[in-house]
C-alpha cells in the first residue's frame, strides 16, 4: 500500500512575495507546490532608461574592456538588449555576475563563459576570487541600475583597475494599495514575508504605512543575506530569519520555520 503523502509545512500559509513584477514567478510556483499561497506584493518596479545613448557609447567601445560585470539578471537583459542589437559580444571581454538568475539570463543570450561565485550570492564574494584579486591595469566596466552598490567597483579601484559604471535601469517604489495585506494581517492570515533586497525592504515599511508596519514588526520576515537582515533589524522588525541565498534558500528556511511544534 502507498504511504499517504505527508502534508507539507507551508500548506495553507499565506506568504508575501515582495520580488519585482515578472521576477516573482518562480518563487510564487514553488510555494503553490508547497500548499502555499503565494500573495504577490512586488516592492521595486524596474523600469527602462529614458536614455540608452550611455549603452550604445558602451557597446561601441566595449572592446576596450577586459571585464563586463552584470549586477543583475535586469542589468543583463536591459544592457544586452541594446548591445545585441548592436554587435555580437566581444571574445576578448570577460563576463562576471552574481547569483545563478544573471548567469541564466546571461546564458539565455549566448554569454557561457561567466565567473560568479557559487556559494554566496554578492559583491563580497566576487571580490574573494582569484580572478579578481590582481587587476592592476585592468579596465572594468559595471552595468547596473540607478544607485547600486559601488562596494565592487570601488575595491576594483583601489586595487588599481580602472572602472565605469553604466545605468540601464531604473527602480522605484510602486504605488500599490496595502489594503490586500491589511486584511490579511487584521484576520490573522498573513504568515510571513519574504524580502530579497534592502531597497525593497525599505519601499515595503512604507508603502504598508503607519498601521502596516506595527504588524510587518512582529511577522515572520525572511531574507536570504545579512545585509537585509541587519536593515530590518534597524527598522524595527522583531522576528527576522535570514535563510540561505536564492529561491532555494527561503523555501528550505520557511520550511524549517514552520516545521518546528
Amino acid at each position: 500500500m502507498d504511504k499517504p503523502l505527508q502534508k507539507s509545512a507551508l500548506a495553507g500559509r499565506h506568504i508575501v512575495v515582495t520580488r519585482p513584477a515578472g521576477q516573482a514567478i518562480h518563487l510564487a510556483e514553488a510555494l503553490v507546490g508547497l500548499g502555499a499561497q503565494p500573495v504577490l506584493f512586488p516592492v521595486l518596479a524596474i523600469e527602462n532608461i529614458a536614455d540608452v545613448t550611455p549603452i550604445l557609447d558602451a557597446a561601441i567601445r566595449l572592446d576596450q574592456y577586459d571585464w563586463a560585470m552584470f549586477v543583475s539578471p535586469n542589468a543583463v537583459d536591459k544592457a544586452l538588449a541594446v548591445i545585441l542589437a548592436q554587435r555580437p559580444w566581444p571574445a576578448g571581454v570577460r563576463v562576471a555576475t552574481v547569483g545563478h538568475s544573471s548567469e541564466a539570463a546571461l546564458e539565455r543570450l549566448g554569454i557561457n563563459d561567466v565567473v560568479a561565485p557559487q556559494e554566496r550570492f554578492d559583491s563580497e564574494a566576487l571580490l574573494a576570487l582569484p580572478e579578481f584579486a590582481y587587476v592592476k591595469g585592468r579596465r572594468v566596466i559595471i552595468f547596473r541600475g540607478d544607485a547600486g552598490r559601488d562596494l565592487f567597483g570601488d575595491t576594483l579601484k583601489e586595487r588599481g583597475a580602472t572602472v565605469d559604471y553604466v545605468t540601464c535601469y531604473r527602480r522605484t517604489r510602486p504605488a500599490l494599495d496595502p489594503a490586500p495585506l491589511h486584511r490579511l494581517w487584521s484576520e490573522g492570515r498573513l504568515d510571513a514575508m519574504t524580502v530579497t533586497s534592502s531597497e525593497g525592504l525599505r519601499n515595503l515599511y512604507e508603502m504598508v504605512g503607519k498601521v502596516g508596519q506595527g504588524w510587518l514588526k512582529r511577522t515572520p520576515t525572511f531574507v536570504p543575506h545579512a545585509r537585509i537582515a541587519a536593515q530590518a533589524q534597524a527598522l524595527g522588525l522583531h522576528n527576522v530569519v535570514q535563510t540561505g541565498p536564492a529561491d532555494a534558500g527561503l523555501l528550505a528556511g520557511l520550511t524549517d520555520y514552520f516545521s518546528r511544534p
